[in-house]
């Protein structure tokens, strides 16, 4: 045994060496995760902001001008320009001069002050399906507000009093109260980036060893099989924790993230997550034969495991056969439980399947790669 621990002690000595002995490497280490969370926590969002808005109003009135205020005032849409027929509308989407066009027609203001139903008309450009939507809703919803609150003021006017009775209709979001894709995306995009970086630190390991020639060094030590992956394994996994401590820093004190939950399920949580990343990067590293090889191989992973993992569609949307498959996916399983812990302050009583999941996933693609790896030089 005593032997054994030396011969590892030197090996992760050397692997530190060779890790951080390039000032590039530190770089890349440790600030490529920072600066992929600020890029990506910006640039992956759903939410709907400064809209390009046409507007024809047939009606010109004040009441008219007023829901146009109205649709501007939050900062979800910009009057783009304006127009007094119904080709311009068609002109202003066809040209992509507007992502959403409002018709008033005359006598809107009139319906109105009557008591009468009012009509108008919204166009969309569903070129881009989800941001459509959004749009859409957000209008709708303006729009809807709107509509309340005058003909409260007109039944004010008259004299008369509001109906009472029907139904109370109030919207309450949990977890996220003003509906931010970022506080939903930016747990995900860390999940992400952890995995990646698990990837890049492994899947280069052993093949980078033999095609520099110092693999067949290794293969004539007396280090055995589980000391080599070990050795290669050790090394990434301190590296891979404190890139989920800086990105976990970013989330909570840059992109004021909420965070509900625990910190110790967390770290748990990330270390299964971490095993299980190193671990598919070590068997990419022992199938691989070339640097490149093993680099388009990871990216053949990580790829299609990001798109089932839920970061950009809710896998619940996706075909029976897809969603099978992404239960195999660890990054899937990850951003349960970092949205969890993050936003909705789950425990374990909670989350504690989907840590098992990970845990099993890890050691079992671990001891594949640990099955694959031969002290024989291919």
């Amino acid at each position: 045994m005593p032997g054994s621990v030396g011969r590892l002690v030197e090996l992760l000595r050397k692997e530190f060496r060779q890790m951080f002995r390039d000032p590039r490497s530190k770089r890349l280490l440790f600030l490529s995760p920072v600066l992929q969370l600020l890029i990506f926590g910006y640039a992956v969002t759903t939410d709907v902001r400064h809209a390009r808005l046409f507007v024809v109003d047939h009606d010109r009135t004040e009441t008219s001008r007023a829901l146009i205020d109205a649709l501007t005032a939050g900062g979800y849409f910009d009057v783009a320009g304006r127009g007094n027929r119904p080709r311009d509308v068609v002109a202003a989407l066809d040209h992509g001069d507007a992502l959403m066009a409002i018709e008033i027609p005359v006598g809107f203001a009139d319906d109105i002050a009557s008591g009468r139903s009012a009509s108008l008309q919204l166009l969309v450009d569903g070129t881009t399906a989800n941001t459509a939507n959004v749009a859409l809703g957000y209008a709708t919803q303006i729009v809807g507000r709107f509509g309340l609150q005058r003909r409260a003021d007109v039944i004010t006017r008259s004299g008369a009093t509001l109906p009472s009775g029907g139904v109370d209709f109030r919207v309450r979001a949990w977890f996220n109260a003003n509906l931010e894709s970022r506080a939903y995306n930016v747990p995900a995009v860390m999940g992400n980036i952890l995995m990646l970086m698990s990837l890049l630190l492994t899947s280069l390991a052993i093949v980078r060893e033999r095609e520099i020639g110092t693999l067949e060094q290794l293969m004539v030590s007396p280090l055995t099989s589980a000391e080599l992956i070990i050795g290669k394994t050790l090394p990434a996994a301190l590296v891979a924790f404190v890139d989920l401590l800086l990105v976990t820093g970013m989330a909570l004190f840059w992109f004021a993230v909420p965070f509900r939950g625990s910190f110790l399920l967390l770290v748990v949580a990330s270390l299964c997550y971490i095993l299980t990343g190193l671990g598919v990067g070590l068997l990419i590293s022992t199938i691989s034969a070339t640097q490149q090889e093993a680099f388009m191989s990871m990216f053949l992973f990580f790829f299609p495991a990001m798109m089932l993992s839920g970061l950009m569609f809710p896998v619940e949307n996706m075909p029976a056969a897809l969603r099978i498959v992404a239960q195999a996916d660890p990054i899937e399983h990850f951003l349960v439980i970092v949205r969890g812990v993050f936003l909705r302050g789950a425990g374990w009583s909670v989350l504690y399947p989907e840590v098992l999941v990970l845990a099993a996933i890890g050691l079992g693609v671990l001891a594949f790669a640990t099955t694959r790896f031969r002290k024989t030089v291919a």
